[in-house]
């Protein structure tokens, strides 16, 4: 089976950290760089220029961070975050990092990061969609060591744990480690709506609706501030 090509770009005030990204690169022959930039406004001007699949993102740089300037982009694509400064994973929690490569970092852990671009290639595609039918969509969902089979139509909702997710069945739970963005683009768009950052629900299984409160069987779900735009197009039938 052929790798498919992943173009990236490097985020990093240092050169230094340029050359040592490019040169594991250069070792990946399905990688295919697409830029350099050396501060925030750069980013942004390369990002608008060039298409790209993957970031690797210096947190540390002049004026703006890594991270302020992540949050202006309004459809990042994967981010793999290069930093100097461990403590940076906590700061990034809501901003679906892919990996964090604490400098200097190896060949074989930078190896291992990349390839989770892969991995969560094949969890956003589970099955061709022409093998799919309504209300019963197939999909593996990994476990702690297991692969679980899951029936679209089963699951209620799922929560955002961390880097994990519990997902919601009317008999059990299965706690996932799967992100809930990469489930939430896995799963089909027109059954499952994301209702606040930490949840995203089967739009058939809600009961009601009330104030910022969606019921789920016994299960109360906040409705974030920035996801009630969507509610109301649901309530509006759009």
């Amino acid at each position: 089976m052929s790798t498919r090509m992943i173009t990236y770009c490097i985020i990093d005030d240092e050169p230094i950290a340029h050359r040592i990204i490019e040169g594991y690169c250069a070792e990946l022959p399905h990688l295919q760089k697409m830029g350099n930039a050396y501060n925030a406004l750069e980013a942004s001007a390369m990002v608008a220029r060039e298409k790209v699949d993957l970031i690797f993102l210096d947190i540390d740089m002049p004026k703006m961070t890594g991270f302020e300037w992540l949050k202006t982009v309004s459809l990042p694509p994967k981010i793999i975050v290069t930093t100097a400064y461990g403590e940076h994973a906590l700061e990034g929690y809501d901003l679906d990092i892919l990996d964090y490569l604490l400098k200097p970092f190896s060949f074989p852990r930078f190896l291992k990061a990349v390839n989770k671009v892969g991995e969560t290639d094949r969890a956003r595609a589970p099955e061709s969609p022409e093998s799919y039918t309504a209300g019963n969509r197939r999909f593996f969902l990994k476990g702690d060591r297991t692969h679980h089979q899951i029936h679209t139509g089963d699951i209620l909702f799922i929560e955002a744990y961390g880097n994990y997710t519990k997902v919601f069945f009317a008999e059990e739970m299965i706690l996932s480690h799967e992100k809930i963005s990469t489930l939430e683009r896995a799963l089909p768009e027109s059954e499952f709506l994301r209702v606040h950052k930490s949840f995203l629900v089967a739009t058939d299984k809600i009961k009601r609706i009330q104030g910022n409160r969606i019921f789920v069987k016994d299960h109360k779900i906040p409705i974030g501030q920035t996801y009630k735009g969507r509610i109301n197009r649901l309530l509006d039938g759009k």
